[in-house]
């Protein structure tokens, strides 16, 4: 009976981390957005890049792949954090202030492991190929102009994005974790 308890326990937290994921990464989704606002690019314009980068030209295509891409990698991100956790405790989000800091690192981790990379070695090289030969299509050539010439500034600014992101991670599985465990005590003294 025990094991089944620790080993539902486990799956839960898991479970928490990987909400956390979605809705932190809903959270930056719409912090980017309103850069597109700010920057006076099209709405969408940074989901469109993720889109255009793997081959989507259409504009009602190309951001919603992006968008779509962006909310499974931030999902994907919380459950591999939650499964990390479970076997290395120091970073386990066992309440909202830990959380906090277990998710900063995570989200330097994110951005220096997956963001750079992709960035640097798929993107960035996409956006000059199309910057020095013939787009498929306006929308595509419309993209590419809005990023061209901005890679260090997307470099450093998507650092603050995924510690953003971080954040919102640690601290809403944290704060899940505090629910479950007030629910679990609550429940043991009835």
């Amino acid at each position: 009976m025990l094991k089944f308890k620790i080993e539902e326990s486990l799956k839960l937290f898991i479970l928490y981390c990987s909400l956390a994921g979605f809705i932190a990464s809903w959270g930056i989704s719409g912090l980017l957005v309103s850069i597109d606002v700010i920057s006076q690019t099209p709405p969408g314009s940074f989901f469109g890049i993720i889109g255009v980068s793997l081959g989507f030209y259409d504009p009602a295509t190309a951001p919603l792949i992006g968008f779509a891409l962006h909310l499974l990698t931030g999902t994907i991100a919380g459950n591999i954090f939650g499964q990390v956790a479970i076997f290395w405790r120091r970073i386990s989000p066992y309440n909202a202030k830990h959380g906090l800091l277990a998710g900063v690192i995570v989200g330097v981790i994110l951005w220096a492991l997956l963001f750079v990379p992709v960035a640097t070695f798929a993107i960035q090289p996409m956006i000059d190929s199309f910057k020095n030969s013939i787009t498929p299509n306006q929308y595509v050539y419309s993209i590419v102009a809005n990023f061209e010439g901005l890679y260090p500034l997307i470099i450093a600014g998507s650092l603050v994005f995924h510690i953003i992101y971080g954040v919102l991670l640690g601290y809403i599985s944290g704060r899940m974790m505090e629910l479950k465990t007030l629910t679990d005590t609550r429940m043991n003294y009835h």
